[in-house]
């Protein structure tokens, strides 16, 4: 390997090579060089600690290096790496998802392996699009939020918000009929507009992300809500997908949103925190209803879907690690723990001056600030960022909105740090 550059930075080198997610590479900053990693804190090249207050994007359930998911990943790396996913199959994808189907909303009985979340969603929408086609009853059209996001491969743009970050694609893009999130005071609203795209008889599935859209901003709505949409499937024949991809795992408050309501999905996708954020892994689950649809003599009606790393063994080892912590007694007290900081914590914040909304379900928290422009180029959204690392804490604003999804490990003292430098830029917008 070669040496060349060994006494600049991390962070030079890195500008010379490699190109960043999310990030006009011409204005950014170098980036933060991480060399370590420990419950709640991540550590720079420098020896300065970083609260990681948005779980690195989410997916960090239990803390970085955690030893119980190191140890189990040790000894998968030792037994089997990997090994083709058709034709074969392995113990740790077999225990992982018998564990998921354990404590998936109630209908799930068959597991999918893929990569990430985009994939999950993926094949989601494959099945329920090839579910009908092989029922003889083709039906091309999905329903999704106006505002929701579901990944960046082009089916998961196309049943996502149209915005700035899909533009140079929407020609590409299949048709998605879009009906409104169903936010406090617009339910009747968006319950009008499912019934008339149902009518239409020509919808195959229903996607949503249950109770929070994330990266519209964190919007919450209610499960009755939701409970009443999902009915109206149900009534039309329309298939339903909970992408939890995020609200999965403890992050709402139960295990998963969908546990929230009476009625359940057809189809589950998960990721992020599905290995407790150690490394990529996708799954997407279905009901006995779906998978039966695929079974026949008739090759053709087969799912062809697959990945190079399909339930690969160390990524599984990685996922019955991390769903043995999420499960445990420990993990359920210190969710409802968090969710009671940031109940206190909102009360406190919203009828202070520049702050518009706080929202929260579970242990996720989003603040909402005053500002003319709204959206994800929201000015503030630098100077939050960059006065939050400052003060030692990873946030990662939406436009004028911060938020809070941290590792469930944090302590009170972390936890309060991250409180008071959102605190800190309540007062910077209120002096201006």
């Amino acid at each position: 390997m070669s040496t060349t550059g060994n006494s600049q930075n991390l962070a030079t080198r890195d500008n010379q090579v490699i190109w960043h997610p999310y990030t006009q590479m011409k204005t950014a900053a170098l980036p933060v060089p991480i060399v370590r990693g420990e419950g709640a804190l991540l550590y720079d090249e420098r020896g300065k600690e970083y609260i990681d207050a948005v779980a690195s994007w989410w997916v960090n359930l239990h803390g970085h290096s955690h030893p119980h998911i190191a140890k189990k990943v040790s000894e998968q790396l030792q037994t089997l790496e990997h090994v083709i996913f058709a034709g074969f199959t392995h113990q740790p994808a077999v225990e992982l998802a018998e564990g998921l189907l354990r404590i998936l909303p109630e209908g799930q009985s068959r597991v999918f392996y893929s990569d990430n979340g985009s994939t999950a969603v993926e094949v989601a929408l494959k099945m329920a699009i090839q579910y009908w086609a092989n029922q003889g009853t083709p039906k091309r059209k999905i329903i999704a939020f106006r505002d929701s996001y579901h990944g960046d491969t082009f089916g998961a743009m196309s049943v996502s918000s149209r915005s700035a970050f899909t533009a140079p694609f929407w020609s590409y893009l299949f048709e998605v009929a879009f009906i409104d999130v169903p936010i406090p005071g617009n339910e009747n609203e968006t319950i009008v507009q499912l019934e008339a795209h149902a009518a239409s008889g020509d919808i195959a599935a229903f996607i949503y992300e249950p109770l929070v859209l994330g990266t519209a901003g964190m919007v919450m709505y209610e499960p009755a809500v939701l409970d009443n949409l999902l009915t109206i499937c149900q009534q039309h024949d329309i298939l339903t997908i909970a992408d939890e991809v995020m609200t999965g795992f403890g992050r709402t408050g139960k295990l998963f949103a969908s546990h929230y309501l009476q009625q359940k999905p057809d189809m589950v996708c998960l990721s992020k925190g599905l290995t407790g954020g150690t490394m990529a892994l996708g799954v997407t689950t279905c009901s006995n209803r779906i998978y039966e649809a695929f079974l026949a003599n008739d090759k053709s009606k087969t799912l062809f879907h697959g990945h190079s790393y399909t339930a690969n063994p160390v990524a599984c080892a990685a996922g019955i690690a991390s769903l043995e912590l999420t499960t445990s007694p420990e993990t359920e007290q210190r969710i409802a723990h968090i969710a009671a900081r940031h109940q206190a914590f909102a009360t406190e914040l919203a009828p202070l001056p520049g702050i518009k909304e706080v929202r929260q379900r579970g242990t996720i928290i989003a603040i909402e600030f005053a500002d003319e422009s709204t959206s994800y180029f929201s000015n503030l959204r630098d100077t939050f960022y960059n006065y939050a690392l400052e003060q030692g804490v990873i946030l990662r604003p939406l436009g004028n909105i911060i938020y809070i999804i941290p590792p469930y490990c944090i302590t009170d003292e972390q936890l309060a740090k991250v409180y008071q430098t959102i605190k800190g830029m309540q007062q910077l917008v209120s002096n201006n």
